[in-house]
């Protein structure tokens, strides 16, 4: 199965993630199929979530199931868990 999660870099205390789309089997920091965005919680409001919708809608409508994390950072920019736009 195909998720759509984060994948941690940065230091400790100083996280940063990247919105990847990765087998599920994959260890959380492993190989990537694609990279669509990025999240950066230490960040200012406006500028934490960044990544590519249209990207993200294509990979939902393929079968990829986010986790819950990233459909809560999906939501914040309003698109919703089956890929529609607010």
């Amino acid at each position: 199965m195909v998720k759509i999660r984060l994948k941690r870099f940065g230091t400790a205390k100083r996280p940063f993630y990247r919105i990847v789309v990765q087998d599920a089997r994959k260890p959380r920091d492993g190989r990537c199929i694609e990279e669509i965005g990025t999240y950066q919680p230490i960040e200012v409001e406006e500028k934490q979530i960044a990544f590519d919708a249209e990207r993200a809608k294509y990979w939902i409508s393929v079968g990829a199931q986010p986790t819950d994390i990233v459909v809560k950072l999906f939501n914040k920019k309003g698109l919703t868990r089956n890929g529609q736009s607010k």
